[in-house]
């Protein structure tokens, strides 16, 4: 499997800084960010940390989940993921990831409530970015939709 590469150049301090990330290996774009408008309600125009982590977690476990679907039998239709994370003290000093929330929502052929909520489960531990965040509290809201 490949490796993926995303650049950040960043100037100035802290609070009067700002800087702009690469997602190098797709080169789908490059985008400012800064620590006001990361702690602030309004991001602005920017992204953060957070923003980009909650994308992947979003897309890989959109992918896990629709593999564990299919092998439970179910046939994927739709999925509907996101992933809230947020950023917030940490006791010991500056800040910390204090929780993610992925919320899913699928239309799934050939699966019940009950095995839908199971693949969505299984995905929540299995997907490689759930791996990589043991150390954040991740919670799930999984429901089929009819």
């Amino acid at each position: 499997m490949p490796t993926r590469t995303a650049r950040t150049a960043w100037n100035g301090g802290l609070q009067d800084g700002s800087g702009q990330v690469e997602l190098t290996s797709s080169k789908v774009g490059t985008y400012d960010v800064s620590f006001p408008k990361r702690a602030a309600d309004d991001a602005g125009g920017t992204t953060s940390p957070e923003e980009l982590i909650a994308a992947a977690h979003s897309s890989c476990y959109a992918m896990q989940l629709s593999a564990l679907l299919a092998e439970a039998g179910g046939t994927p239709q739709s999925l509907d993921v996101t992933a809230d994370v947020s950023l917030g003290p940490d006791p010991a000093g500056g800040f910390r990831l204090t929780g993610i929330t992925l919320t899913v929502r699928g239309e799934v052929d050939g699966l019940d409530a009950d095995g839908f909520a199971k693949a969505a489960d299984a995905a929540k531990a299995g997907c490689p970015v759930s791996k990589a965040l043991t150390g954040v509290e991740i919670t799930l809201d999984a429901a089929l939709e009819s």
